[in-house]
């Protein structure tokens, strides 16, 4: 493993804490599945947002203003991806029909999962450049690739869970129930577990988020190599995610160079890994650079929407998802 600034100590204070506040999260205000009113999303966007930032403050001051920088560069980085993650859910849940008060339920097992699989990634690849330092320059690359691929797209997302290898698979081994089942992932009925349509659509939140790792992952690591930093930004900005999803779900189309924007910030920073040797680029200007892209982004969205927007590229949701919405089974 690549050497880290932290020492194990401060890690395991930083994992206690989170795995705290999802417990609370889970056990006391989410006891009950509800919609989320975007007033209660807000104030736990608020909440997740703060405690990131008090903890890239802890960064700042207890490790110096170097792993600090690139923190708060690692999880604006993360955050902004986060938004591409929240527009596939939508399209995930109207594909689906799930209810509205399930929503809270998949999104905090999935991003559960998400934890755990990137940071397997995290450590893999960290591994990996300890071991070949020519893996940076693979992951720029790649990140070029994925920046221009984005930047072609133009906004454009498709959901094709009938076409997801992982998802066909599910559907063919697991028997289903044909609704939903309050919020239950699995049932016993005639001494047999079976599984509802919401397990069907945690898996394809999980494969999706999993698609999205490849992008984010080697983005982080174009920031810093340092794997307490690539952790820790990515677990904050995946925590907020959640919340993020109950506020942007209504507005999340206007950000319509949010795209444009990703996609320059994922080629900056692939040139950025293959200049590293030749030409580093400082965390100062590397945030800067991150911060002026996505908030022009941003702003250019709101103040100049393309004229075209009304009569944007169909994203409907297919007229016959592959389960039916929540009936009797209440």
């Amino acid at each position: 493993m690549t050497h880290s600034v932290a020492n194990p100590w401060f890690f395991a204070a930083f994992l206690a804490v989170v795995f705290v506040l999802l417990a609370i999260d889970l056990g006391i205000f989410q006891r009950k599945a509800h919609a989320v009113s975007v007033k209660e999303a807000l104030v736990w966007s608020a909440f997740w947002v703060l405690l990131s930032l008090l903890f890239g403050s802890c960064v700042f001051i207890k490790l110096g203003s170097r792993p600090g920088l690139e923190f708060f560069t690692g999880y604006l980085v993360e955050y902004a991806l986060s938004v591409d993650n929240i527009f596939v859910f939508i399209l995930i849940f109207s594909y689906f029909a799930v209810p509205a008060r399930l929503h809270h339920r998949v999104l905090f097992w999935g991003i559960l999962g998400a934890l755990i699989m990137r940071g397997g990634f995290i450590l893999a690849g960290s591994q990996l450049i300890q071991a070949f330092h020519w893996v940076l320059y693979l992951f720029g690359a790649f990140l070029i690739f994925s920046g221009i691929k984005i930047l072609r797209q133009k906004g454009d997302t498709k959901v094709e869970p009938e076409r997801n290898p992982v998802v066909r698979l599910f559907q063919r081994i697991v028997p289903m129930t044909s609704g939903y089942s309050g919020g239950a992932f699995f049932l016993r009925q005639a001494g047999k577990f079976v599984a509802t349509p919401l397990a069907l659509v945690l898996v394809t939140v999980e494969t999706t988020d999993l698609i999205f790792a490849f992008d984010s992952i080697p983005a982080i690591f174009g920031v810093t190599t340092d794997w307490f930093i690539v952790l820790t930004s990515n677990i904050c900005a995946i925590l907020g995610l959640r919340s993020m999803y109950f506020v942007l779900a209504a507005v999340v189309d206007r950000f319509v160079y949010l795209g444009t924007g990703l996609g320059i910030v994922l080629s900056f920073i692939g040139v950025k890994m293959l200049l590293g040797d030749i030409y580093p680029i400082g965390i100062e200007t590397s945030l800067l650079v991150v911060a002026a892209i996505l908030a022009c982004a941003v702003v250019l969205s709101l103040v100049r929407p393309p004229r075209a927007r009304k009569s944007s590229p169909d994203t409907s949701i297919p007229a016959q998802p592959l389960v039916r919405s929540e009936g009797k089974q209440e």
